[in-house]
């Protein structure tokens, strides 16, 4: 096998969980152009996963999507199983579904921080729980944790996603501790400030033509000087999920644009 062909997907069904658009759908689109036989998807509700199904057949991706909660062992099992039996095994888990509450922590309810824990660390632990087994059997899998770089920075607001972030990093580590002799890898993307249409208003100029203060702050902070593109995280997720990378297991990989490197500018 040479150099190139080692990043090939062909013949691999990957599972993205909350795939039907942002991140997960640009990393299922990525995988695609790697020749990635099938993509498994699901979402929280019907509405989400009708919506997901009509973007991938408008994109020529073979998708099979599920109404499951990520949270609820129960449905997750159930899901994994269906897969198996109408698509096949598992080769590839991309651990994507998650959401972030920005309330000052003093405030936060403790039901609030909860919810982006369960979501953002235990949706991951109870996925790869109900992967591995078989993973296990056939000495062979990946596993993909969408981390962030609240997995390395604090920064206001964001507690219950930090500690969240900060735990999934740690998740990740460990599973590739507990399972690396079975040959299975376990990896996180970290991805910086990415342009999508949540992020838009942000990046809007304002009503005097200067930029949002947010935007500024993040283009300063980054060494490239920009928010980075959705499509800009389906090289790394193709590496990680691809046998380019079976010597890689542990390691969280930051999209940022170099933001985890750099101090920022020094004011003039």
């Amino acid at each position: 096998m040479n150099s190139l062909q080692a990043f090939s997907l062909e013949g691999k069904n990957a599972l993205i969980t909350g795939a039907s658009y942002g991140i997960g759908f640009n990393i299922a689109k990525a995988f695609h152009a790697a020749g990635i036989s099938n993509i498994i998807f699901n979402d929280i509700n019907q509405e989400l996963v009708d919506r997901g199904l009509a973007a991938y057949k408008e994109a020529g991706i073979n998708a099979h999507g599920y109404v499951c909660d990520v949270t609820n062992e129960a449905q997750v099992q159930q899901m994994v199983q269906k897969a198996h039996q109408e698509v096949g095994q598992i080769d590839i888990l991309v651990n994507n579904a998650g959401i972030i509450k920005r309330i000052p922590m003093h405030e936060m309810k403790r039901e609030e921080f909860q919810q982006v824990i369960d979501i953002d660390l235990v949706g991951p632990f109870i996925m790869a729980k109900a992967v591995l087994p078989e993973m296990i059997e056939r000495r062979e899998g990946k596993i993909i944790n969408i981390c962030s770089m609240m997995s390395e920075l604090g920064r206001e607001t964001v507690s219950a996603y930090a500690a969240a972030k900060g735990g999934l990093k740690m998740l990740t580590r460990n599973i590739c501790s507990e399972y690396g002799e079975y040959n299975i890898q376990c990896n996180g993307i970290g991805p910086g400030y990415i342009a999508t249409p949540q992020t838009a208003p942000l990046r809007e100029r304002q009503a005097d033509g200067s930029r949002h203060p947010f935007d500024s702050f993040i283009c300063a902070k980054t060494p490239a000087g920009r928010w980075l593109e959705p499509e800009e995280l389906g090289g790394p997720a193709v590496f990680l999920a691809s046998k380019a990378s079976d010597a890689v297991n542990g390691h969280v990989l930051y999209v940022d644009g170099g933001i985890l490197a750099y101090i920022g500018k020094q004011p003039k």
